[in-house]
Order: structure tokens, then sequence, then C-alpha cells
């Protein structure tokens, strides 16, 4: 019994001896990690970048492929960066300032047409990128809030990499500067608030009328507090928004946020989902439309619409345009707007797309283009009925490669042709990979 315990306790510590090795990266993967090969094997090495020799040991090791970190650099990139971000080696918001923006993208885009390749049996290039400012671009942001027994002290920030703990951000570079400037006083502001072990989060928007708040308060708010935010609000010039856990949010200020694209104004409620990145939500909106190569008499489905950010915008060309989104919220919205710009041939359905459509009202119309911008789990849903309109132009705007590759096969394999694909840089210094592409029927 103790022999066996003590072979099992020896080849257990022989396994767990972190093993030193020294390999050169040879390319970046898109979440950011250095990709090398050692025996065969593909290892993962976190914060490496391509050309550089590395002294690494292996933090995970699997049958098909390792992680692994550095322990000390051999030889440096010509692209290895100063991370801007003095929170930067804790925070798990971003994942790649340790590179500079034309490897982030050149690599971002190697992976997409990788993908894209394989799904279409074909060579896929890459035909542009995207891009906006690369730092200052992020108008939405959801800060964690955590008292602190121990400190006696409120953190207030983002989540560490693969964990639940808070790291504490003063500074912010990829937030735009508006709402960056306001995190030291709104911590300050909420650390002197009576509900302080009991709150919940916080997020900030930058809206085209100015910065909104919503606090997620876990208990009833006291005056006092109510008091102090609503000083807050003023001295910042920011819309409030109270959160108490029930469907509706209380506003301490008579604004409704909006934001303008293609000369249009539209209105979102607090929490509604509006994309990140302004700068390239612009130039992705006139890219699509201009590769859908919108007439007057065309009519377009546009699926996931969300509250209408690329429908209502196609209005202003076409003779008709149907939006159809599964969040009830939204759908309203995007009605809501449509009405606010005299878009009257713009329509908008409520209908989970994971379900079947073809019975649906809309879905009988004929449509000779379509737009489709899925959330990470894609379009698998909708892709047979897409087939079974026949349109023109499709285009599809994805935040997950692999599910873009998945659906992809669906149009090729019925005689669509992929014939553009854009690299879309929504979120520089992270691993996230956004892409449209346009398919035409052959």
């Amino acid at each position: 019994m103790n022999n066996t315990m003590a072979q099992f306790y020896v080849a257990k510590q022989r396994v767990t001896t972190q093993q030193r090795l020294t390999v050169t990266i040879e390319e970046l993967d898109p979440f950011g990690q250095g990709v090398a090969r050692h025996k065969g094997k593909t290892l993962f090495v976190a914060g490496a970048l391509p050309g550089e020799q590395a002294e690494i040991v292996l933090t995970e090791d699997k049958r098909q492929f390792a992680r692994a970190k550095v322990t000390r650099l051999i030889s440096r990139s010509p692209a290895r960066v100063t991370p801007r971000c003095p929170h930067y080696d804790r925070c798990g918001g971003c994942q790649q300032q340790h590179a500079d923006v034309a490897l982030q993208q050149q690599s971002k885009a190697q992976a997409l047409s990788r993908m894209l390749s394989q799904a279409a049996s074909q060579s896929v290039a890459v035909d542009e990128v995207i891009a906006g400012q690369p730092w200052g671009y992020r108008r939405r942001a959801r800060l964690g809030l955590q008292w602190q027994n121990k400190a006696q002290r409120l953190q207030m920030g983002f989540r560490q990499e693969a964990s639940n703990d808070l790291v504490d951000i003063q500074h912010c570079p990829v937030l735009v500067p508006e709402l960056e400037a306001l995190l030291v006083p709104l911590h300050q502001c909420l650390s002197d608030l009576r509900a302080v072990r009991r709150l919940g989060h916080v997020e900030l928007v930058l809206a085209d009328n100015g910065p909104l708040m919503i606090l997620r308060h876990l208990d009833a708010l006291h005056t006092d507090d109510r008091e102090k935010l609503e000083q807050f609000s003023h001295k910042h010039q920011l819309m409030l928004f109270l959160d108490a856990g029930d469907e509706n949010l209380t506003a301490l200020s008579e604004s409704m946020p909006f934001y303008h694209s293609h000369q249009l104004k539209l209105t979102f409620n607090p929490q509604d989902f509006i994309q990140v990145n302004d700068g390239v939500n612009q130039q992705m909106v006139a890219k699509a439309i201009a590769w859908l190569d919108l007439q007057p008499e065309d009519r377009v489905l546009d699926l996931f619409c969300g509250m209408g950010n690329f429908t209502l915008p196609v209005g202003i060309f076409v003779q008709n345009v149907v939006g159809v989104e599964g969040i009830a919220a939204l759908v309203r919205q995007a009605a809501y707007n449509a009405d606010l710009n005299n878009l009257k041939n713009v329509s908008f359905f409520q209908h989970n797309l994971e379900e079947e459509v073809s019975r649906q009202p809309w879905a009988t119309q004929g449509f000779n283009k379509v737009l489709l911008d899925p959330a990470r789990a894609g379009a698998a849903g909708v892709m047979a009925h897409v087939v079974k309109l026949a349109p023109e132009r499709v285009v599809y705007v994805s935040c997950n490669p692999t599910t873009l590759a998945r659906d992809s096969q669906i149009l090729l394999s019925a005689g669509y042709q992929l014939e553009r694909v854009a690299m879309l840089d929504m979120f520089p210094h992270t691993r996230h990979l956004e892409s449209m592409v346009l398919f035409r029927k052959t």
C-alpha cells in the first residue's frame, strides 16, 4: 500500500515539474497569444509576439496543444510596444496592448482569412480593414462594484482575466475621454454613499447628447444618497438612471440619450444594446449600404436588426425594408425611431430567429437583398430561409468567425459567391474579431 502511494506521489510530482523550453514564436492567434511549435505540438504562449525567441514554462499540457507563459524574452519583436494602460497586466479587458496596432490588425485579418478559406475550400483574402481610433473608442463600459470588508473600501473596476476578482480602475485608455474622466470622481462619489456596501455595478455610456450613468443598487436608496447622486450628475452634466433590479429604470433626468447615424437621430434606452465603437459602426453601416448596392426599388430584409442600426439608414435608399429582432424592447425602440425619422417604408417584427421562420408574416414577402448581424451563436436557424428567398446579395456582419465560417458554407453550397471580406477593428487591443462578408448569387 505504502509503496503504491509512494510511486503515485513520485509520478504526480514528475508531471507537475515545470519544464522550461526555448521556442521561437511563429504567429499571433486571433486572441493575441503567440503560437509556437515544439515536437509537433502547438504551444499558445501568452504575451509573446511573432519572431520573438522566448524561454517559457508550460501552464497547461493537453494531448493536442499546450499553454505556456514567458519567463524570459531572449529577443524582442519590433512590433512590441509598451502597454498604455497601467492596469494592463492585471485587468482582463484588453489582451493585445503589448502589440502595435498594425500587427493586431494583420493577425486578426490572417485568422479570418484562414477560417473562411477552410469553409470555402478555396483561398479567401481579406480585402480591407475597417478601423477607427485605436484609443479612446469605447462609448460604453460596465464596471463592477464590490465592498472589501478587510480594507474597508469600495472596489470599482473590470474583472481580472479568468476570474471574478475586480481590478480597481483609475484609467482606461480605450474608453472615450469623457467617460475615462469620470472614473476617479465617480469612485469618490459612490464611496461616500450610505449604500456603499450594497451596490451591484455601474454602467457608463456616452450618447451624442452627453454621458449617462446607470447605477445598480441592491436596496432602496436613502434620500441622502439620491441627493449626492443628483449633485454628481449635475456637476458632471450626465443623465442619471437608477436600477433597483426590477423591469424599469428610475430616470433622475429629463433627457433621453440618442446618437446620429446617416443624418438620422436614433434614440435608445440606457440599457439597450448599441455598438460600442461609434467610429467603426458609422463606417460599417456605410460599407453595408455600399455592398448591398441599394436601389430605389429594392426590398431588403435585416435579420437580428437590434434597434435598427442598419435597418433605419437602409430605409433612406429603398422602397421597403423589414427588420426582425428577438428582443421586444429593441423592436419597440426601432419602431419608435422609424416614426421619429418619418421613415414610413420601414417596419419591424419580433421573432426568435433560432426558431422556425417560414410561417412568420414577414417571411412570405419577397426580398431581393438580405443583411444579417447575429450574436456570437450565428444564424444557423435562418440560413435555409435566406437561401429560399434567393436574394441577389447577402451581407453578413459577424462577431464570431467560427459561426460565420459555418453559416457561409450554406450560402456557398447554394451557389452564392463570397465576393468581399472586411475585418472590422471594432475592439482594438482585445481578442474580439469582427468582420463583414458580401455574398452574391451567381
